[in-house]
């Protein structure tokens, strides 16, 4: 009814790609240097990202976006503009103390760490593209119920990749927090992790729509 077929092809498909760099592994990377948490809970925000575009693609908003021009457009700079200040914000951020602990804004903290990876991701056009170009692959555009299986294959997709991107915070707060050394090479690899932030939001300010 789904109209699902290659299932397992789908998902040695979605886990290397998940393994693919990208911003979001650079956002994850970059709040790690501040602890398992922080960094655990910028990947959770990027899963909530993620799901703006997989119901998007499931009832076609995605594909307004990109077949207007003006709409691609307003996303496009909303985009560019926040990679940017992200990247400034990293560039101009304290290194995190030595074994601190949680302060007692740490709620809020960690709940603008959250909002800050799920727009990192919703704001990204390039994954709205990536949806509409990847789903339809795995899905009979006959089926009845075909956008339950867009909605479908999307959600397992976010799961597999939220589940990469938990262990990649785990690993990296791990050997951040083995030493000064390795607190002081996680302060410049923030700036760098900023660095490239703003160089990703100039080149989407300048990227071009797709079209078929």
């Amino acid at each position: 009814m789904l109209g699902i077929h290659d299932l397992p092809l789908f998902l040695l498909s979605g886990v290397l790609l998940n393994l693919t760099p990208g911003p979001d592994t650079l956002f994850i990377l970059s709040q790690a240097t501040r602890g398992w948490r922080t960094g655990a809970m910028a990947a959770l925000g990027i899963g909530a990202g993620c799901l703006v575009h997989i119901v998007g693609a499931s009832i076609g908003l995605s594909a307004l976006i990109l077949a207007s021009g003006r709409a691609f457009a307003i996303v496009k700079a909303a985009g560019a503009i926040y990679l940017v200040w992200i990247g400034i914000s990293l560039l101009l951020a304290r290194p995190a103390p030595a074994a601190a602990a949680p302060a007692a804004g740490a709620l809020s903290s960690d709940a603008r760490v959250f909002l800050r990876g799920a727009l990192t991701n919703a704001l990204n056009p390039k994954v709205a593209m990536f949806f509409l170009a990847f789903l339809p692959q795995f899905v009979d555009p006959t089926a009845e119920h075909r956008a339950f299986g867009f909605l479908a294959l999307g959600c397992l997709f976010n799961v597999t990749g939220t589940i990469w991107n938990l262990t990649l915070a785990r690993l990296a707060a791990g050997a951040i927090a083995r030493g000064p050394a390795a607190r002081a090479a996680a302060a410049w690899i923030t700036r760098g992790v900023g660095a490239l932030f703003v160089a990703l939001g100039i080149k989407l300010a300048f990227a071009t729509r797709v079209t078929a």
